[in-house]
């Protein structure tokens, strides 16, 4: 597997319905002293999905925080999380994030994000992310990220969520 291959698969990847899937496995440090995974860090896998599912679509928080290219200075801070806890995740288990964008304004946008273990649902995250400059005042999405999520959005929601 070539080196950008390899790297493509760590961000986990976009199904035909445009919902982004990013796998990732339980680690010992994931997990509470009975080897369940500890409540904050399903929110950690999420913002992984996250980050990853950025990353697929050409932008990279690092390079948006410093201002390169047509992105100047900008980064997400969560407005609003909602979540929901179904089942436990437990050591050694293999997950997968599920990220939905379900809508798209001015300087936020919100996602849907499932965790699911071998396609049963452990928990289900909302969220309102508002775009913020380095000062951290809220700020307009930059178009090009704009652009990109309104032609995701519109692939997912031309399909019914599994």
């Amino acid at each position: 597997m070539a080196m950008s291959e390899a790297m493509s698969s760590l961000s986990g990847r976009f199904a035909e319905d445009g919902t982004h899937r990013y796998p990732l496995r339980v680690y010992y440090e994931d997990t509470d002293a009975g080897g369940i995974v500890y409540h904050a860090n399903y929110l950690r896998f999420a913002e992984r999905a996250r980050t990853e599912m950025l990353y697929l679509m050409g932008f990279r928080q690092k390079a948006m925080a410093e201002g390169s290219g047509d992105v100047t200075g900008v980064s997400f801070a969560v407005r609003r999380l909602t979540i929901d806890f179904d089942a436990p995740a437990k050591l050694e288990d293999t997950l997968e994030v599920e990220t939905r964008i379900v809508d798209i304004r001015g300087a936020s946008f919100a996602v849907a994000q499932v965790i699911r273990r071998d396609g049963r649902v452990l928990a289900r995250a909302d969220l309102q992310l508002v775009t913020i400059n380095r000062t951290g005042r809220a700020v307009r999405l930059p178009e090009p990220v704009k652009a990109a999520m309104e032609t995701l959005h519109a692939k997912q929601s031309s399909s019914t969520p599994a």
